[in-house]
């Protein structure tokens, strides 16, 4: 038995020793070679059993002597990303060469030496300079793969007919002005790619490609295909994206095997309905037509997958759409859609949903941007309960300080007789208006203190679907004061509700002349036109130099830093072109022209604006959410959360006024969220310790908001001294408290617990807010405790909103050299900068800096910088406002280390980065961009470093690439670890 056994153990050494003698022979088969420094690569001896060589990346301009007499055996070569101008001789002496890849060079002509490579069955030439083919190409009969994209093309040779045997075909983005009819000869052909040349038709012959499965001609000129086009029967994907088309020829429903068509980017103005054949269709791709509606028969593609249908004039879905039951993919952004079908939650599978930029309201907005999952619980609670329609409108009053809003609140919201006299600034206000009670229109308006101490807090109430007024003091108002008083509301207003609703109302018109108003109104008028056709200009200009980098070749994009764009993908551009066209086509609706009022006792013009603004509040094309439809038990849920007077209510609180209105636990969820979502209450659901609270006291909330934000050390200082229990704190103490609190923003939570002492009730009801103000990057606690305090140790927290020193306390980061321009040569520095051209949103830099305390330690806060610890690596972020019109307000994340530890400065920054993006998305139609900066130049210490596109962070490093040239100095090369991360960000920083 042990023999047996010894006999096996023996016969499975043999065994996994000849595996490994197998593998190493297999190995020592292949070779890579490479250079530096543009050496001349000498071959190893005894090569003569290489079957394939790797020579890519290496700038090669001839190649090493003795190649095609040494490797006899050689079946593939690879000589992509080198200098080649011509096909290197001992290339033609590799008789049985199979695989020959020579892309990504400088061939101008093609030898018609090719013809000896008679066994090549794959060959590369793509990315080159080349005009012609050799005629010799039609000998290559076992020809099966061939690229030929990316070149200079402009015909094929009478021989590429020969070439029976291809069945693969890249000659996209050549120079082709009509379809060759070589290609007809093609017999076997099964993957065609003819996108990105000039072809204005097809063939009536194209029905002669029976094998072919897969036909991309996206970008080219076609206005029409042939009816023989729908005999290609074994077609199964086709591209036809960005071309003129505005109908598919009648008998394409023979296309049965079809599985994926795009006919993005077209002219089609009606849905062609010769589509609802292709009963096995698994994607369409209708996006940027002109369609109109979408017919019930769409159901009868129920195997579709993917339905992009975005950026049309769509009005309304069919109720067959909730059939596709295998739908995975629904894109309807952009279009006009203001009710989805009934049953919309059927389609569960989907994971990609976009529905922005429509006029929902069944279901409202809210709910249809959280998900398909939230939209089937509004339509199953609908069906629970009547529906109910209760129109309410929030008005927003926003303007200078002594603009007069607070007057213009009280004369719209007050009968004529009883108008009180309320003195303004004393923060955030908000105000139940019923305008018409007949009709139960009602406006909550907010009213928006001028003063800047509350800029951090106002963005939280600037939200879509809103009525902006904005107040203009007639009589202070100059006109080179235009922007103060009206244009940067307009770009903060662009910025935060793209496609908002602007009424500009001049007060005080008591105490101007007729001429005077005139002059001002027309004024105001011309300016703002003046400033809206400068933006459009400029954005418009961006999308040309965009659409100009995708009118480029890839390469000619990734050859110079010079270039526009440098090294962009085209994904990430068409990302920005849809970015800028966004933009454009979401600009303020700005009602003209300026109304006129005076909130004296004559109350001049105060009637006819309420009747404006209840007009303009029902015009549905307008404000079609004021007629959202809602599941009554929702309406009960939020009129039953405002009955409480506390500052906040319990989940399980929440959970029974649910019941009394009809909601099981279940079912409050969806509820809740929707109410989040449209500003009702507050409800966060992500949040471990909040979630278990429902905050409905909004009034209250903004009370608390207020007092952290007068800036006023008197009015604080009474606050805390008007109570008797303040815990043996002198007022000297607690002058010292407030002092520190208005210069470095600190404050301990006892302190805080005093001045809330009017609005809290218990030790519970500060935590909460507390964790509130973090929750909105208001403040943050720099030594937060884990467990129960001990010996009394005071937690403190910190608002950085209220940090005066202009540059804080950094001898660490200086000592490791933040000077990069003179000693430690060897530190690298990596700094990513976003530019705002229009406007820096207030307050972001302070919620920034609640934000990134998470991702560091050891921080040292400035008014506008921050210097702290990832680890042991150091980061300093920096906000430099514009010194000027012309220049750009920057924000800036750096951090530095040796270069083969760089890796670590970039574990460092890119979490910040990634929450930069995040705070970004808050402010939709703003402008920005991001940019690396050279770190070349910043070593050098240039005022004005070079900078790479921002795009690049969410791209992988360049195949073959070790350093690019910076432009600033065309000596000096920068490694490319400094400019691409080790691994890509999920999302370019510059996209939203």
């Amino acid at each position: 038995m042990d023999g047996k056994e010894n006999k096996l153990k023996t016969a499975r050494l043999w065994r996994d020793a000849a595996l490994r003698s197998r593998k190493l022979r297999s190995n020592l088969r292949q070779l890579t070679l490479s250079t530096h420094n543009n050496q001349k690569i000498t071959l190893p001896e005894n090569i003569n059993e290489i079957e394939a060589l790797n020579l890519g990346n290496n700038s090669l301009q001839e190649l090493p002597e003795g190649l095609g007499a040494a490797l006899i055996n050689l079946h593939i070569l690879i000589l992509r990303r080198n200098k080649f101008a011509s096909i290197p001789l001992p290339v033609f002496e590799l008789g049985h060469l199979t695989e020959l890849d020579l892309s990504h060079n400088c061939l101008g002509n093609f030898s018609e030496e090719i013809g000896c490579l008679k066994n090549l069955k794959k060959l590369c030439i793509s990315h080159n300079k080349l005009t012609a083919l050799p005629s010799q190409i039609g000998t290559l009969q076992n020809l099966e793969e061939l690229d030929i994209s990316f070149n200079e093309l402009c015909q094929f040779p009478r021989s590429f007919g020969q070439l029976k045997k291809l069945r693969t075909l890249d000659a996209d983005h050549n120079k082709l002005a009509q379809f060759p009819q070589e290609i007809l000869l093609l017999s076997d052909l099964e993957e065609l790619d003819c996108s990105g040349n000039k072809i204005d038709c097809l063939p009536t012959g194209i029905m002669t490609l029976q094998s072919i499965k897969i036909l991309w001609l996206s970008s080219t000129k076609i206005s029409a295909l042939p009816e023989t086009f729908c005999d290609l029967k074994n077609l199964e994907s086709l591209m036809l994206d960005n071309n003129a088309l505005t109908a598919l020829p009648q008998p394409f429903g023979k296309l049965q095997r079809l599985k994926m068509i795009n006919i993005s980017s077209n002219f089609f103005e009606a849905f062609p309905l010769v589509i609802l054949e292709l009963v096995g269709l698994e994607e369409l791709y209708l996006s940027r037509n002109k369609l109109s509606f979408v017919p019930e028969e769409i159901g009868k593609l129920f195997m579709l997958a993917n339905l992009w249908l975005d950026n049309n004039k769509i009005t309304y879905l069919p109720d067959t759409i909730v059939e596709l039951s295998k739908l995975e993919e629904l894109v309807l952004q952009g279009n006009q859609i203001a009710i989805l079908p009934d049953n919309f939650g059927k389609l569960s599978r989907v994971n990609i949903w976009k529905i922005k930029d429509n006029p929902l309201i069944q279901p409202p907005y809210e709910v249809c941007m959280k998900g398909i999952p939230y939209i089937a619980a509004y339509q199953k609670e609908l069906a629970h309960s009547q529906p109910a329609v209760k129109p309410r409108l929030k008005l927003v009053l926003m303007g200078l300080k002594d603009a007069g809003k607070t007057k213009l609140r009280q004369c719209l919201v007050s009968k004529r007789q009883d108008i009180p006299a309320v003195p303004g600034n004393k923060g955030i206000d908000v105000t139940n208006w019923i305008a018409d009670v007949e009709r139960s229109l009602t406006f909550i308006v907010y009213d928006l203190s001028g003063d800047n101490n509350y800029d951090l807090i106002k963005p939280f109430f600037l939200s879509p679907g809103a009525l902006y007024i904005l107040v203009v003091n007639l009589k202070a108002y100059m006109s080179k004061h235009f922007y103060t008083y009206v244009g940067y509301f307009l770009h903060l207003l662009s910025a935060k509700v793209p496609h908002g609703v602007v009424c500009i109302v001049g007060t005080h018109m008591d105490l101007c002349s007729e001429m005077e108003i005139e002059e001002k109104c027309l004024d105001i008028h011309r300016q703002i036109a003046l400033q809206e056709k400068r933006d459009i200009k400029f954005l418009e200009g961006l999308a040309h130099k965009v659409d100009r980098a995708l009118g480029q070749d890839y390469d000619v994009r990734t050859s110079s830093p010079h270039a526009l764009f440098y090294g962009v993908s085209d994904k990430n551009l068409r990302r920005k072109k849809a970015q800028l066209q966004y933009l454009l086509n979401n600009r303020l609706q700005i009602l003209s022209p300026v109304f006129c009022v005076s909130c004296a006792k004559d109350l001049r013009n105060a009637q006819r604006l309420k009747e404006k603004l209840m007009s303009v509040a029902e015009h549905r094309e307008i404000f079609p959410n004021l007629h959202r439809v809602l599941p009554k038990s929702w309406q009960m849920l939020e009129e039953l959360h405002f009955k409480p007077q506390e500052l906040w209510v319990s989940w399980w609180d929440s959970a029974r006024l649910g019941l009394q209105a009809g909601l099981t636990e279940d079912r409050l969820q969806s509820a809740l969220s929707y109410l989040h979502e449209s500003g009702k209450l507050l409800y966060f659901e992500d949040s471990l310790t909040l979630k278990e609270y429902v905050f409905h006291n909004l009034s209250k909330l903004i009370d608390i908001l207020n007092v952290f934000f007068q800036r006023d050390a008197t009015m604080l200082l009474q606050k805390l001294l008007i109570h008797d229990d303040m815990d043996q704190l002198t007022a000297a103490q607690l002058h010292h408290y407030v002092e520190g609190f208005l210069l470095h923003g600190l404050l301990p939570s006892h302190v805080i617990k005093l001045l809330l002492k009017a609005h809290i009730k218990t030790q519970q009801d500060l935590h909460l807010i507390l964790e509130l103000l973090e929750k909105m990057g208001l403040c943050y606690c720099i030594n937060k405790l884990k467990s129960k305090p001990l010996n009394g140790a005071t937690v403190w927290y910190k608002f950085p909103w209220y940090v005066k020193n202009q540059t804080p306390h950094a001898e660490a980061w200086i000592n490791g050299s933040s000077n990069m321009s003179g000693h430690l040569f060897a530190v690298e520095q990596l700094q990513i900068e976003y530019n705002f051209p229009f406007l820096f949103p207030p307050g972001l830099f302070a919620r920034y800096s609640v934000q990134v305390n998470a991702h560091v330690v050891q921080r040292s806060d400035g008014k506008f910088q921050i210097f702290a610890y990832r680890g042991k690596v150091p980061v300093v972020v920096s906000y430099r406002p514009s010194q000027s019109g012309l220049q750009a307000d920057t924000l800036s994340i750096a951090s530095h280390a040796s270069l083969p530890n760089i890796w670590t400065a970039w574990q460092a920054i890119i979490p910040l980065v990634e929450e930069l993006n995040v705070l970004l998305q808050e402010w939709p139609g703003l402008y920005y961009t991001v940019h690396v900066l050279c770190s070349k130049c910043l070593k050098r210490g240039s005022p004005n470093p070079h900078t790479f596109p921002g795009e690049l962070l969410s791209q992988p490093r360049p195949e073959g690439v070790t350093e690019i040239i910076c432009p600033k100095n065309g000596s000096e090369r920068v490694n490319v670890a400094l400019v691409y991360p080790p691994t890509p960000t999920v999302v370019s920083p510059c996209l939203k």
